[in-house]
């Protein structure tokens, strides 16, 4: 039987209760007694004596071989499951090789793109060397030649100099050898 439609709820529905969050007592208490109950069986199930101990050990390490041994053939066996279910035709077998040439061809232009990149770095950065080099060394030659010019003008004066002080000193000495001839000459009777 149908109930009759508030004004309030669509044709058809029912309302909505009003749900409340409770936590029942029980479950409050189970946490408790969970947690008692471990700790009792870690006290009932620890050996006390020798024997008992060297037996948990070698239990232990036997179980956990046999659970390394069980997780590898999982492994291996998701690992086998996954390869025949890729391969299992020959149009997946295509699919997963055209995959792979995509990769190839992508890894190989990203390789290409890195080699032009640094090519093109290298080259610009010996450009940019030579150029420094060669204006330093252009800097030389005009230093040099302004550097031979000026010295050459200097040389060319100070040759000229000398040569006219030595000019001047051998008319001084011609003079002088000159004067002391007309004055031996004078005193001679």
């Amino acid at each position: 039987m149908a109930q009759p439609s508030t004004p309030s709820t669509p044709a058809g529905t029912t309302p909505r209760r009003k749900t409340t969050t409770r936590r029942p007592a029980a479950k409050r208490t189970t946490t408790r007694r969970s947690t008692i109950s471990t700790a009792s069986k870690a006290a009932r199930t620890t050996p006390t004596t020798p024997i008992g101990v060297v037996g948990e050990y070698a239990e232990r390490a036997v179980l956990i071989q046999v659970g390394a041994a069980l997780v590898a053939r999982d492994a291996v066996v998701s690992g086998v499951n996954d390869v025949i279910s890729t391969y299992s035709t020959p149009s997946k077998a295509q699919t997963q090789l055209k995959k792979f040439e995509r990769r190839g061809t992508t890894a190989r232009k990203g390789l290409e793109r890195e080699v032009r990149k640094t090519r093109t770095r290298v080259e610009r950065e010996l450009r940019q060397r030579r150029r420094r080099i060669e204006r330093t060394v252009n800097g030389f030659d005009r230093r040099r030649g302004s550097a031979t010019k000026s010295l050459s003008s200097q040389v060319g004066q100070a040759s000229s100099q000398l040569e006219n002080a030595v000019q001047a000193r051998l008319r001084d000495g011609s003079d002088l050898a000159s004067r002391l001839q007309d004055r031996l000459l004078v005193r001679r009777p």
